[in-house]
């Protein structure tokens, strides 16, 4: 197998689409988006690209007893009202950094051929702490974006994301922009250690206003709810052992 190799699974017409990435990072708030995204215009979406790359981890995915050699997919959507989609999505990363930069260049590649002028990566940004309300921030590549996604809600902060974007998110704005595309990455809060469907959603809420389509999110808000169970039960846990520390009293027992 080469470094890379590219399966043409269809060829389809799109009108002035937008590429929008989801790989995995920071509590997967990039792929569950996208995840969504293919869920609820499954109606609209055709399969146009499978990537395989000796950068992705030596594995398969198995489903139904049946194996699928690791890859990144992309998806055409034709939206019924609102600008078309080009999703990219898929189970992992590259491995180095320059198989980061080799596959970002094929990810771009891809976008032109489908007439592709605008880059959205999504992701999550980490707080390290459990949060109530969820901001999303941004970055761009250009100024001329920053008032349309600031009155979307995006909040652009100085400094922040803390130590810039790493791996493909990052590289669309940068490798983007060298190459003539506008690119914003929408970065959800969250805590960072679980997935965040809520993290997800108010990622794609920003989507939705820039680019003018309707999703319905029960299915989503499932998810938030099954994972306010899971983090219910280790505040719990974390309650509990706090109130099983030792006390100075019950030291004075011991030996």
């Amino acid at each position: 197998m080469d470094e890379l190799e590219i399966d043409v699974v269809a060829e389809v017409e799109l009108d002035d689409p937008v590429l929008v990435e989801g790989l995995p990072g920071v509590g997967h708030v990039g792929t569950l988006a996208v995840e969504h995204l293919l869920e609820e215009l499954e109606g609209e979406s055709t399969l146009v690209r499978r990537l395989y790359s000796r950068e992705f981890p030596p594995q398969v995915s198995v489903e139904d007893g049946v194996s699928e050699l690791t890859c990144a997919e992309m998806y055409a959507i034709d939206v019924p009202e609102g600008r078309d989609l080009l999703l990219l999505t898929g189970d992992h990363q590259a491995q180095s950094n320059a198989g980061h930069y080799t596959l970002t260049d094929a990810f771009l590649d891809i976008a032109e051929e489908f007439g592709v002028s605008e880059v959205y990566a999504l992701g999550g940004v980490p707080t390290g702490e459990l949060i109530e309300e969820y901001a999303v921030v941004g970055a761009v590549s250009d100024e001329s974006m920053l008032e349309t996604l600031e009155d979307a809600g995006v909040e652009f902060r100085e400094d922040e994301p803390a130590g810039g974007i790493v791996g493909v998110s990052g590289l669309l704005l940068g490798l983007g922009d060298r190459r003539g595309f506008e690119a914003a990455c929408l970065m959800g809060e969250t805590s960072g250690y679980l997935v965040d469907p809520k993290s997800a959603r108010s990622v794609l809420e920003v989507l939705e206003a820039v680019l003018g389509f309707d999703l319905d999110y029960e299915s989503l808000d499932e998810r938030a709810d099954e994972m306010e169970e899971v983090i219910g039960k280790i505040q719990e846990m974390e309650q509990q052992q706090a109130m099983d520390v030792p006390t100075d009293d019950d030291l004075r027992y011991i030996g």
